[in-house]
C-alpha cells in the first residue's frame, strides 16, 4: 500500500460486509456496524464509482437491468463478497468454539474496519483483542471513532505495524499481549498483498510469541492460472497502490507450512 495512506481495500471490504449485512437474506455473516465505520465522504466515493461501473457492461454498453439493486448485487459478488462474508464466518465461528476451549486472546492482523470488538461486548471480560495493522489505517479507523463517539472497549488493544517493515511478535509484546496464553490469530484480506518473503516471516513471528495450542486462520489467493482474476480488478488494485503480490498453491502449502513452527494448528 502507498505510504501513509489508509487501506482502501479495508474501506471496501466494510462496504462489502455492510452491503450483505443490510441487504441480503439470509445472511452468512452479520455485520451491523460495518456502514457506521466509514464515513460519508468515503461511502459517496464507493456508490459513485459503482455507479459508473454499473453503466455499462463488458462490450462498453450501456446496462440495461432497470434493477440497479441486483446490479449492485452481483458487481460486489464478482468482486468478492462471497468470500468476505464467508471467511469472516468461518473465522468468528471458530474463534468462538476456541474461546469455549479457553482461549484468551484474539489477535486481527489487518484488521482494517473490522468491528469486532464493538459487536462481541458479551466476550469482553474474558477475551483480550489486539487490532494489528498498518498505522495509517489504524489512525484513520481511530479517528472515524472518535467521529462517532464510541468508547473503545476496554478489552480492546490498537497495535500499529506495517508487516514489510516490522516483526508481529516484537509488536505485541510491547502491548500487553501474553506470550503464555493460548491464542487465536485472524489473518484475512491480506497475504495476496505482501511478498512471498514477508507472509513467511510474519507466520514465523506468530510462532514464536503464541504457545502450543494458538490457532492462526488465514486466507490466500490461488494462482491465476487455477482462479483468473479480471485484468480489471487486478489493474485497479494497481492504480490504487495495493497490487497484488502473493498466491499459493494448495497442494504445496501444508508442506510449506510445516517449517514456519510447531505450536500453532
Amino acid at each position: 500500500m502507498i505510504e501513509n495512506q489508509v487501506s482502501l481495500t479495508s474501506i471496501l471490504t466494510a462496504y462489502v460486509r455492510a452491503f450483505h449485512s443490510m441487504n441480503d437474506t439470509p445472511k452468512i455473516f452479520d455485520d451491523p456496524l460495518a456502514y457506521q465505520l466509514i464515513p460519508e465522504e468515503r461511502r459517496m466515493l464507493i456508490e459513485q464509482g459503482f455507479a459508473k461501473a454499473l453503466q455499462f457492461d463488458d462490450s462498453g454498453n450501456a446496462v440495461s437491468n432497470p434493477d440497479k439493486m441486483t446490479a449492485l448485487r452481483f458487481l460486489l459478488q464478482t468482486m468478492g463478497l462471497p468470500n468476505v462474508v464467508s471467511r469472516s464466518r468461518y473465522t468468528e465461528d471458530n474463534l468462538e468454539q476456541a474461546v469455549e476451549q479457553g482461549i484468551k486472546q484474539y489477535v486481527i492482523l489487518g484488521a482494517g474496519l473490522d468491528s469486532f470488538a464493538f459487536r462481541r461486548s458479551d466476550l469482553a471480560g474474558e477475551l483480550q483483542v489486539f487490532e494489528v495493522d498498518h498505522p495509517a489505517t489504524q489512525a484513520y479507523k481511530r479517528n472515524r471513532l472518535a467521529e462517532l463517539g464510541w468508547e473503545v472497549p476496554p478489552n480492546l488493544h490498537f497495535v500499529p505495524i506495517d508487516f514489510s517493515k516490522e516483526n508481529v511478535a516484537e509488536a505485541l509484546k510491547g502491548f500487553s499481549f501474553d506470550s503464555q496464553t493460548k491464542s487465536f490469530f485472524s489473518w484475512l484480506g491480506v497475504t495476496m498483498y505482501l511478498t512471498r518473503d514477508d507472509v513467511f516471516t510474519t507466520l514465523r513471528s506468530i510462532a514464536e510469541v503464541a504457545p502450543k495450542g494458538s490457532i492462526v486462520v488465514f486466507d490466500y489467493f490461488v494462482p491465476k492460472e487455477t482462479a483468473p482474476l479480471s485484468e480489471e480488478i487486478r489493474e485497479g488494485l494497481q492504480t490504487i497502490g495495493e497490487p497484488l503480490k502473493t498466491s499459493f498453491d494448495p497442494s504445496t502449502l501444508a508442506k510449506d507450512l510445516a517449517h514456519v513452527g510447531k505450536s500453532l494448528t
